[in-house]
Formats: C-alpha cells, structure tokens, sequence
C-alpha cells in the first residue's frame, strides 16, 4: 500500500452506470438498452434526493391540494417526483407503458418513441413522513414488454405477475442516498456521494441476514391491532411473548422503503397484511410489493401474502392491492405456518 494514500480511501470506486455496463457483459443479448434506461432511473434518483435535502428551504414542504389514485394526499414533493420521473423515462425512449401511483391509468408512449420496456413505480413512497424529515424513497419495477416493438400497447405489457421481473429497486432518502438495485439472483447497494454525483457501490452482493445471524425485530402498525386478522395477532403475539428466549423488538418507521431497507441489512420481519377492514390489504402491487418481493428473493429472503407467494399474483388492475409479509427465510416460515393453521 502507497504509505502516503489515506488510510480507507477508495480510489477505485465502482459507479452503478459502470456496475450494469460490468453486469450485461454476461448477456450476449444485451444491446445496451437497459443501461439507458438505469441512467434515467438514476438521474431522476439524484434530481428528487436534492430536492428532499432542500425541502425545508426551498418551500417544498406541505400538501399540493389534491389526492392521488389511491386517496392519499399529495405532497409537493410527490407531484415533483413523479414529474421528474416520467420526463426522465420518456426522455430514455426506452420505455413503453408505464404505471405510477400518482396517475390513474397507465402511461403509454406514443409508438415512434417507444422502447421495449414496461415500468411501474412509486415516485415518492412515504411522503406522509415528509415534513418530519423521516426517510422516504422511490420504488420501480421493471418488466420487457410482451407486444412487438413500436406498436400499440396491449393490457397484457402491464397486466403481469411478477416471475418475469427483469430488475427492481428502491432509492433511500436519509442521511446519506442509498440506490439499491435487484437482477437476477443478486443485490447490490450503491451509495451517492455528492462530491462526485455519482452512486458508488458501497454494499455488494447482498444477503439478508438469517437463523443466528439476524436480529429479532418485527415491524408492523401496532395501531391496526384491533382491526388484524386472528392468524396476525397469534403470530405477532408469538414475538411479543415467546415460550422460551427473549421478546422480538419492534421498529416501525412507517415509511415502506426505510421499513424493508432495516429488514434487508439487519434480518427479521415486515408485516402490512390484509385486515378486517381491508381484507386485499393496502399497499399496492406493481410499484410497491412486487419491487420489495423480487428484491427480497434475489438476496435470499422471502414474500408472502399469507395466503401465497406474492410475486404469483396475477394484476388485472393498475392500482391493485394487496397483504403483504417479507423478510428472513426462517421468519416467513413461523408466520406462514400460523396462517396455514387458521385457514384450515
């Protein structure tokens, strides 16, 4: 080691443009398409975290006056985000539909720009935490478009399930940016560094934690107690108050994104499943579950509904909802066989 280098200091870091370039390398089919439209992803990432870092000073905080698709309110942060980020993903034209919480319907690209790629996301997830500076983040799926290139769109490029997932992933906005991006049997975590503008890899080939090596926490809305199903309360109960051993310890930021990234890099549980008064659950399919699900799955963890494995669910709707229950493979078996138990 040059004995007048820092001591730490990485001077060959590995940017996520240069990971996915690295990555399609093993694709003889690859044609460069999917690096694009990451670029867009990540550009839009970078544009939104700049903006959350300004939010109190540049009068970005509060409600924008209206409600979305799912009859939340919308924040002037969520109108921005998605905003951006459909200008980045027509800009790309490498997509050709696309969903996103903020719109009713499906987003179609007229057919000469048009790519060969359909994607669902969330602009802004958990920017009811917003204006108490919580960590929020942006969730995407993405899935190749089953009609031929530069035609129409047809119902079957977003109706899906998500076994045919290509790539999904999330950007953290805290204390520092994370991007973390699941393909095929690997997750990896990139870190933007604001010296450079770019997303380092900080945290490659990521595991979830399991058996000893986890941490015992669970994470749910205990304020929905009264209203959970009799399998919910059994299982959560088995956490709280176990036969033998020490208690789980609850976390519950109440921002999904922040939620799952604990549950990724520390093990244990994330629960939002269906109740007695939204027996389908709250969260939505293609840009929430489906991304959190491929994700959890490519680093060795599980998801599930309580009923099945999540990523089976066929979508008829664009803002479809489902329970859902992921996190260590241990975990998901105690609670699948409590659900078992009570649908007998």
């Amino acid at each position: 080691m040059d004995a007048s280098r820092p001591s730490g200091l990485n001077t060959n870091p590995l940017t996520l443009t240069s990971y996915i370039i690295e990555e399609q390398r093993n694709y003889k089919e690859a044609s460069g398409d999917f690096t694009l439209l990451m670029q867009s992803i990540q550009t839009a990432c970078k544009f939104i975290a700049s903006k959350v870092k300004k939010a109190g000073i540049a009068n970005l905080y509060g409600l924008a006056g209206a409600e979305n698709t799912s009859g939340d309110q919308v924040k002037k942060l969520d109108v921005i985000a998605n905003e951006v980020f459909i200008n980045c993903l027509l800009s790309s034209k490498k997509v050709a539909v696309m969903i996103s919480e903020e719109n009713e319907k499906p987003i179609e690209i007229p057919v000469e720009d048009q790519g060969n790629y359909f994607i669902a996301f969330d602009p802004l997830d958990g920017s009811s935490n917003i204006d108490a500076n919580v960590s929020i983040g942006s969730i995407f799926s993405i899935w190749r478009r089953k009609s031929d290139p530069h035609t129409p769109i047809t119902e079957a490029d977003w109706q899906r399930n998500g076994s045919d997932i290509l790539a999904a992933g999330y950007c953290l906005y805290g204390s520092s940016t994370h991007f973390l991006l699941a393909t095929q049997g690997k997750v990896s975590i990139f870190t933007l560094d604001p010296s450079l503008g770019e997303f380092i890899l900080s945290h490659n080939n990521v595991k979830i934690p399991n058996g000893k090596d986890k941490k015992k926490i669970y994470s749910i809305n205990e304020g929905n107690a009264m209203i959970w199903e009799a399998a919910t309360t059994e299982y959560i109960n088995t956490l709280k108050f176990p036969k033998s051993g020490s208690p789980y310890s609850l976390r519950y930021i109440g921002s999904m994104v922040a939620d799952v990234h604990r549950t990724i890099l520390y093990g244990g549980i994330f629960l939002y499943p269906g109740d007695t008064k939204s027996p389908e659950g709250k969260l939505r399919v293609l840009y929430e579950c489906f991304p959190m699900a491929f994700i959890l799955e490519q680093c060795g963890g599980h998801c599930v509904t309580g009923t099945m494995r999540l990523l089976d669910i066929e979508v008829k709707k664009p803002h479809q909802r489902t329970g859902i229950i992921l996190g260590s493979p241990d975990d998901i078996s105690a609670v699948q066989t409590i659900y078992d138990k009570h649908r007998k």
